[in-house]
């Protein structure tokens, strides 16, 4: 599928002279990366002027002073460090960051395109808004206006839930907070980002496991790994350049790569063991595998008493899960399992890696709490080389994430109980009243007749906006239907139901995109009217800091000015306070320089208040320091070794504990015990009380190198310093902040002085206490991870043992299980069909599908068709094909005839977007901002189905059938 198209012949002699010089000298790799920034540049600045340049002398080129600038790649979570090269306000070359730990100066296609970013001729220029099914130019101005009346209407006449604020994961961390923030104060928790169809599963499975669910390691550690087991994930395209470490461990310390995948993707070509299994059964293979684990007794046993609680059910249920059983199952054969095991134990410190395969199912939170249990089975926890390195997708998901953009949390996943809500109201120093005032209440439609607070209540998740407009009003759990959808930097065609989600867009009041691109959203619907287009910039147009999937923080300082008539993301949410009226609330303790929000101030602020997870050292001198001593940070370690910045890690990976005054450095392996708290150690959350059945939850005889505490203990409250008696190491300034709060009862996360954190460190104790990991989690649907099959599936012959769960009604809208699971599709939609990521584009593809030098790589959506299937389908290789899901959506495409899938299985990338089941939307989008390329979106086709705890999207496991278009 990557090959070149063209009508047209290459004209040599059209060549401008740069180009001509790079060709015709001999370079190196740095030389040839550095004349291709300038080439691409010189390009741009022609187009950019019609043409029309000015002859310059060389030596006027070389007086000239060009800039060099540090930013961070805005595709994928690696973070990789980019150097923009800047003339006159112009950037004119990039290179990768040399220093940087993460990239080592490398980039994959898409970080080297990123400058077309920053002077994409595809960009939304400027506000727009639909009238009369034509696309019409307006001010900013009249955009905020017009907006602000439509919602303020909205607001009075359904109440602020009906108005909902989708985020985005696009967005630097100051811009999630102040998103949320803004979310919080216009009155409603209908608010979320990209994280909800992608990792969060991975969250809440992770979490509720050991206390926190972020990768646990980093992408350096996996350079310690002796052996490497990747399930559900192909870096090799989606996270390129995270295969320089994979690789360096496979390498120097013939580490063997196991890579399980129902597909042979470019990551499995890699590997030492391609194991392939059928999509959706991911808890029956791990359980296949921990079966000779326990058979044969490899498991940690020393690891499990003292730090596990609940190994004992987990081996109940593998007990079941026999060769033939899961073979059965899976398709996987039990001999080949038993040498992925054995593998394992052989083979430790391994790491455990997953990504989106693991996660969109509706049961994904049982698929990564069983990837945990494995690694707590082989002791492989809280070490370096181990640990789970989960690899998140888009640049900052993971802060948006922790930033709190999602429906069911404030920043720093405090949650939205009142607690939560009295914290954040002292950090914003807000009348708790106002706030509270600004949240509908139901009369009467709570537990037991109570009223129904809905600043209390979880939001609807994105992954399910389609049914907050849809769904009769009197089933919804909120006031009245979403009537006003605003979707600021989201792509919808990377949401399944795309028909469902054309009819809920239609049926709005009000759609408002705020994107550097006009999106699918641009052109999904019909709509005449009620559409406004407003253009935010990319983040080099702005500063700001990061998060990279290893929980480090990045500082991107600005490259150039916004362009066009594009403004900073946190600039147009102040527009929006001011037209609502609660900026001066909303900006009490942040300074505006100009229109724009300092954005300092806004990391400050969260610095004041995410003591739950250490947000809170990370200040942004201390970041941009770390940005600029790059160089001096180990490559696998990621310590500073000597510098200004002697000691940290690199970014300060959370939690970076107390004050940034405190220089806590960060902490790169969590519940690693073999260094002290103050050093970046760690042990399990005690997160989940102190005894579970009469059972001691918390660590047996076990802590940290240097704890006073040589044994399992609860978090730290106020009362339990005061009991140990080291409520005297407290400053005054420190005891009067606690007092403030709650008094012996202010804990560890809702201390604002950080006097808690600092004092158990300086005992070296880790603040939230020390725990055993718990393998079965009470509060689930399935405490013990259990596979389930798909809604859609065509094993008919498993449903009656591995049922879905009964229909249920929460994340305020009924949800469907059984009732999808009890009709057979099998016989008219026989084949699986799931869905990944290209090397070429990212997300919904409309940033990357609209740069020429990546839509040159690949023009054409596809579908991978087995070639057994193809032939009996009378399919040949490029031709076109109709896919259709059972529920009916369907798309048509290329088919690529391939051995990658095997035989009954489907795949289709998911970044196309403006074709709708054969239909050309190129002429809808506005003039000159449509994308290269453009093709059919893969969750056209893709079905109802969410996860039992988070409502995650199913996208890896549905049925469909094929034929010739």
């Amino acid at each position: 599928m990557l090959r070149k198209k063209t009508n047209r012949v290459t004209q040599r002699a059209g060549r401008t002279n740069i180009l001509t010089e790079v060709a015709e000298k001999p370079v190196d790799r740095r030389a040839f990366l550095r004349g291709s920034g300038l080439a691409i540049g010189g390009l741009a600045a022609i187009s950019a002027t019609g043409g029309s340049v000015t002859q310059a002398s060389a030596q006027s080129a070389v007086d000239g002073a060009v800039q060099t600038i540090k930013s961070v790649c805005t595709h994928c979570s690696v973070g990789c460090t980019v150097i923009a090269e800047v003339a006159n306000g112009v950037w004119t070359g990039q290179e990768p960051g040399w220093d940087s730990p993460f990239n080592l100066g490398a980039h994959c296609a898409k970080g080297a395109a990123v400058r077309e970013h920053a002077h994409g001729e595809r960009r939304l220029k400027y506000p727009m808004k639909k009238e009369n099914g034509e696309w019409v130019r307006i001010s900013w101005e009249q955009a905020i206006n017009e907006i602000g009346d439509g919602m303020n209407k909205i607001r009075e006449e359904s109440g602020p839930d009906s108005v909902y604020w989708l985020g985005s994961a696009k967005h630097n961390n100051e811009q999630a907070y102040l998103f949320r923030k803004f979310a919080a104060y216009w009155g409603t928790n209908n608010v979320d980002h990209q994280a909800r169809i992608c990792h969060s599963t991975t969250v809440a499975g992770v979490a509720n496991t050991w206390g926190y669910g972020a990768m646990t390691n980093s992408y350096n550690d996996i350079h310690n790994s002796k052996a490497i087991f990747l399930i559900g994930g192909n870096p090799a395209e989606a996270h390129p350049v995270s295969l320089l470490h994979i690789l360096r461990a496979k390498e120097q310390n013939n580490a063997p790569m196991i890579v399980c995948d129902p597909r042979f993707t470019r990551t499995a070509a890699h590997a030492d063991e391609y194991v392939r299994f059928r999509p959706g059964t991911d808890v029956a293979l791990v359980w296949g595998i921990l079966w000779h684990i326990f058979d044969n007794e490899w498991e940690d046993k020393e690891f499990i008493r003292t730090r596990v609680w609940g190994m004992d059910q987990i081996k109940e249920e593998v007990a079941r899960w026999t060769p033939e059983e899961v073979e059965r199952v899976t398709g996987t054969p039990g001999s080949q399992l038993k040498r992925v095991a054995r593998t394992l134990a052989n083979n430790r410190p391994g790491t455990v890696i997953w990504c989106m395969g693991g996660t969109q199912h509706t049961n994904g939170n049982n698929n990564t709490r069983a990837y945990c249990v494995l690694q707590l089975a082989l002791g492989n926890m809280g070490t370096s080389g181990g640990g789970t390195n989960i690899f998140r997708g888009h640049d900052n998901v993971q802060g948006a994430t922790d930033l709190g953009v999602l429906a069911n949390t404030l920043p720093g996943y405090y949650g939205l109980k009142p607690g939560s809500w009295a914290h954040w109201a002292r950090v914003w120093e807000e009348d708790l009243d106002w706030l509270k005032g600004r949240f509908a209440v139901m009369e009467g439609a709570g537990k037991d007749g109570t009223d129904r607070m809905m600043m209390n209540e979880t939001g609807i998740p994105v992954s399910r906006w389609i049914d907050g407009v849809l769904e009769d009003a009197e089933n919804i759990d909120q006031p009245d239907n979403t009537r006003a959808m605003v979707l600021w930097g989201h792509a919808p065609n990377s949401q399944t139901r795309q028909k469902e989600m054309k009819t809920a867009m239609e049926k709005l009041d009000l759609m408002v995109v705020v994107d550097p691109y006009p999106t699918v959203s641009a052109v999904l619907q019909d709509r005449q009217d009620g559409v406004y287009l407003l253009p935010a910039c990319t983040q080099f147009e702005t500063r700001g800091s990061v998060t990279a999937s290893n929980r480090s923080l990045q500082w991107r300082d600005k490259v150039v000015d916004p362009i066009f008539e594009s403004l900073p993301d946190h600039t147009i949410i102040s527009m929006f306070a001011k037209k609502f009226g609660f900026h001066d609330k909303l900006f009490r303790n942040i300074a505006m320089d100009g229109e724009e929000p300092n954005v300092e101030d806004i990391t400050r602020e969260f610095n004041r208040g995410m003591w739950t997870i250490g947000y809170t050292g990370q200040s942004p001198e201390r970041l941009k320091k770390h940005m600029a001593n790059q160089h001096t940070f180990d490559r696998t370690t990621l310590r500073a070794v000597g510098g200004p910045a002697d000691g940290d890690y690199y970014g300060l990976p959370w939690p970076s504990w107390g004050t940034a005054e405190m220089n806590h450095p960060g902490t790169p392996n969590l519940y690693d015990m073999s260094k002290p708290v103050a050093e970046g150690g760690l042990t399990f959350r005690a997160r989940f009380g102190v005894e579970r059945d009469g059972d001691n939850l918390l660590a047996e005889g076990v802590a940290s190198v240097g704890s006073e505490i040589q044994d399992g203990y609860p978090e730290f409250t106020m009362q339990m310093l005061m009991d140990l008696g080291w409520d005297g190491d407290l400053t005054a300034d420190e005891r009067a902040a606690i007092d403030a709060v709650a008094g012996p009862k202010t804990n560890w996360k809702t201390d604002l002085s950080g006097g808690i954190q600092r004092v158990a460190i300086a005992h070296g104790c880790a603040p939230f206490g020390n725990a055993k990991a718990r393998a079965v989690v009470w509060t689930f649907p399935d405490p013990v991870p259990v596979h389930r099959e798909p809604l859609y599936t065509n094993r008919r012959d498993l449903v009656a043992d591995y049922p879905t769960y009964e229909d249920k009604k929460f994340w305020r809208l009924p949800t469907m299980y059984k009732s999808i699971q009890d009709q057979d599709f099998s016989q008219e939609y026989p084949m699986i069909l799931t869905s990944g990521r290209l090397v070429e584009y990212e997300g919904g593809g409309d940033e990357s599908r609209s740069n020429p030098w990546l839509a040159e790589l690949q023009q054409d959506m596809f579908v991978e068709v087995n070639t057994r299937d193809a032939n009996n389908l009378g399919i040949r290789d490029g031709e076109q094909v109709w896919v259709e899901g059972p529920e009916g959506g369907k798309v048509k495409v290329m088919a690529m005839v391939t051995e990658r899938v095997a035989a009954g299985v489907a795949f289709m990338p998911f970044h196309f977007g403006g074709h709708l089941e054969g239909v050309d939307l190129r002429d809808k989008y506005p003039e000159g901002a449509d994308p290269y390329v453009l093709g059919e979106a893969s969750n056209t086709a893709q079905t109802y189905g969410y996860d039992s705890v988070t409502q995650m999207q199913e996208t890896k496991s549905t049925l469909c059938k094929i034929w010739a278009a």
